[in-house]
């Protein structure tokens, strides 16, 4: 107990550090980092998971995940793309993965509860070697 209050400084330093180390595992584990691409496919070829790419059209158009439904974030709420059953699980793209981890946390709000984003999105799915369409 003695060392404890003779070395404050330096304990309260460990906890700090240990603290900043694990936060990227703690923030990935509540659901903050989304799931691979493995992941993904699994639940597409699975459990019948929908993909939804939420990229704006010439983004789509530029190249996105094959079979992917575009429905752009800003019009995903009452959209007719997404799948009426809401326990199917809808997996989310966009380019980088930030707007696909905004609109799963958005559907699991109005009732999809197994929404779940692509982790580094469409650039992830690409470098998989997952199939990738262009449009006209």
């Amino acid at each position: 107990m003695k060392f404890l209050l003779d070395n404050w400084i330096l304990v309260f330093a460990a906890l700090v550090s240990g603290t900043l180390l694990a936060w990227p595992m703690l923030k990935r584990g509540a659901g903050g980092g989304g799931i691979s691409t493995t992941e993904a496919v699994r639940l597409i070829n699975r459990e019948k998971a929908v993909l939804v790419d939420v990229a704006e059209p010439a983004e789509f158009a530029a190249g996105h995940a094959g079979g992917a439904r575009n429905i752009p974030l800003g019009s995903l709420e009452g959209a007719k793309g997404l799948p009426t059953n809401k326990a199917l699980p809808v997996v989310l793209l966009c380019p980088s993965g930030a707007r696909a981890a905004r609109a799963a946390a958005l559907l699991r709000k109005l009732g999809h509860e197994q929404a779940v984003a692509v982790a580094g999105g469409t650039t992830a799915w690409r470098e998989a070697g997952l199939p990738v369409d262009k449009s006209a």
